[in-house]
């Protein structure tokens, strides 16, 4: 607890867990990918099975370390980043819930004079792409302002609702491409490998066995390491989506409860 708070005394430390900026999370995923690979090659002894699998760490096809499996244990940490930028803003999304932003006593009613105030605190907490529930409430304050309607104001927030809702799921474009792309790599390494075990093959004489085995079991392990990486990012992919996709569902069910069915013509 102490060590948590001394580190939120830094505005870099805030920022990251706040609200987390593409770029530099990216950049401090990739660098933990790489410290993942030097701290495996360090540990791992060069000759063994381990080391073999997990790094292609005597490589025949690639001089070492940039072998595919290196390769893509750093596409692993990006795909890790962005889960967490996402966490991050779904759990921020899920806080607004927990502000108060709405009379929430079951016999508050809203007349337009008392949609000021709230309006005036929600509009500095939203921007175009995040703070759902702030957005929600200003829009629909602004509409029922206007057209002292509660029937278009509930049309209006249906619309916010689909909007945000699109956002969200074109948000997990990026982490859905390295799902795929990672197994991608891993087949690449597979088909490089039965290629190189057919090139290996000589026209004529005795066919060596070692080394062809050798070199497929290469191939094959950069499909295992893929397969094992992207199943973790699946996993984690449909965890935290749910989680923002939650807070979606529940902006509209608190806006709905606790602002239109209040609201007083």
């Amino acid at each position: 607890m102490k060590l948590k708070q001394k580190l939120f005394k830094f505005p870099f430390i805030v920022e990251l867990w706040e609200l987390p900026n593409r770029r530099v999370v990216w950049g401090i995923s990739t660098i933990i990918g790489l410290f993942f690979v030097l701290i495996l090659t360090l540990i791992l002894n060069p000759d063994g099975r381990m080391a073999a699998l997990i790094l292609d760490r005597r490589s025949p096809h690639f001089q070492y370390p940039f072998t595919i499996q290196n390769f893509e244990h750093v596409i692993f940490f990006i795909g890790l980043g962005e889960l967490y930028i996402r966490w991050r803003v779904a759990e921020r999304e899920l806080g607004f819930l927990k502000m108060n932003l709405l009379p929430e006593e079951e016999s508050a009613v809203l007349q337009s004079a008392d949609l000021v105030p709230i309006r005036r605190r929600v509009s500095k907490m939203y921007s175009n792409e995040h703070g759902f529930l702030p957005s929600l409430v200003d829009l629909s304050i602004l509409q029922f302002q206007s057209g002292r309607s509660v029937d278009q104001t509930v049309a209006v927030m249906s619309s916010s609702l689909e909007l945000i809702q699109h956002r969200v799921d074109l948000r997990y474009s990026i982490i859905r491409y390295i799902a795929w792309f990672v197994p991608t790599l891993g087949f690449i390494g597979t088909v490089m490998g039965l290629g190189a075990s057919l090139a290996s093959v000589p026209m004529e004489g005795e066919i060596k066995m070692g080394i062809l085995a050798k070199t497929l079991a290469v191939g094959f392990d950069c499909t295992m390491v893929a397969l094992v990486e992207s199943a973790l990012i699946v996993l984690l992919l449909h965890i935290i989506q749910e989680m923002e996709e939650l807070s979606v569902n529940h902006v509209g069910t608190y806006t709905l409860k606790n602002l239109i069915n209040r609201l007083y013509v």
